[in-house]
């Protein structure tokens, strides 16, 4: 089951929302919410794989709620203007209804999240690691990376982007989490939702950001703390 939520200031919207989740088979609604900033609390602390939220709300409109989300769920926008299509795409949305929704347009896009669900709880097959390299599934061929030779790992919606120090990246159809899970976590540290890096092969940090050649990688509120033990524990003073 795909555990959801629904946000909208509206109360009709959100109960036609909570009607379409309660008949669709593999969604379950968890919890709705009128006001965003009471749902940011709500998924800090619950499980919430899919967010149907609504852009133009008061306070704090369905934009801004994501991007105050450190690690935010998969994002299904709802809005009565077509105008913010383009801007919930670059919050990496999964899809975007345009009000006012049938039911049909709603299964559409939640079949579309549940395929990529589908695909994330596929992956473990997809990545085999040892404490020296791992196989990766890349344009058809399995390749074998030595985890010394990765200098970071870039998440970028369902693939990621292994960068390696002497070589061009690599890309895989994988999640972040499934990575994470792989590697050796004496030396790999996710930093941000958005990258993983290996702690061998920093050499230098400017301004709460790791710097690899010309790449800026920032470390977020939410991995801050273990980062700096990590320094703390090597640093010489």
């Amino acid at each position: 089951m795909i555990k959801c939520i629904a946000i909208d200031d509206e109360p009709l919207a959100l109960k036609q929302i909570a009607s379409y989740v309660k008949k669709t088979p593999f969604l379950e609604l968890t919890n709705s919410f009128e006001s965003p900033i009471e749902a940011i609390s709500y998924v800090q602390n619950h499980t919430v794989d899919l967010v149907f939220v609504d852009i133009n709300m008061p306070d704090l409109n369905g934009l801004d709620f994501v991007k105050a989300l450190d690690n935010p769920p998969k994002i299904i926008f709802t809005t009565a203007y077509s105008e913010y299509a383009l801007e919930g795409f670059k919050v990496d949305a999964m899809d975007y209804l345009l009000k006012p929704i049938d039911y049909a347009t709603f299964l559409k896009a939640s079949n579309k999240a549940k395929k990529w669900f589908d695909l994330q709880n596929s992956k473990p097959e997809q990545l085999n690691s040892n404490e020296d390299f791992l196989f990766i599934k890349s344009e058809y061929k399995i390749v074998r990376v030595k985890l010394n030779d990765i200098k970071y790992i870039e998440g970028m919606r369902e693939y990621v982007r292994i960068h390696l120090i002497n070589d061009k990246p690599i890309m895989t159809l994988l999640s972040m989490k499934a990575v994470e899970q792989q590697l050796p976590d004496k030396n790999f540290m996710r930093v941000h939702r958005s990258y993983i890096v290996n702690l061998n092969k920093i050499s230098t940090i400017e301004r709460n950001r790791i710097v690899f050649d010309k790449v800026y990688i920032p470390i977020s509120e939410q991995h801050k703390e273990k980062f700096h033990q990590f320094i703390d524990k090597n640093f010489l003073s």
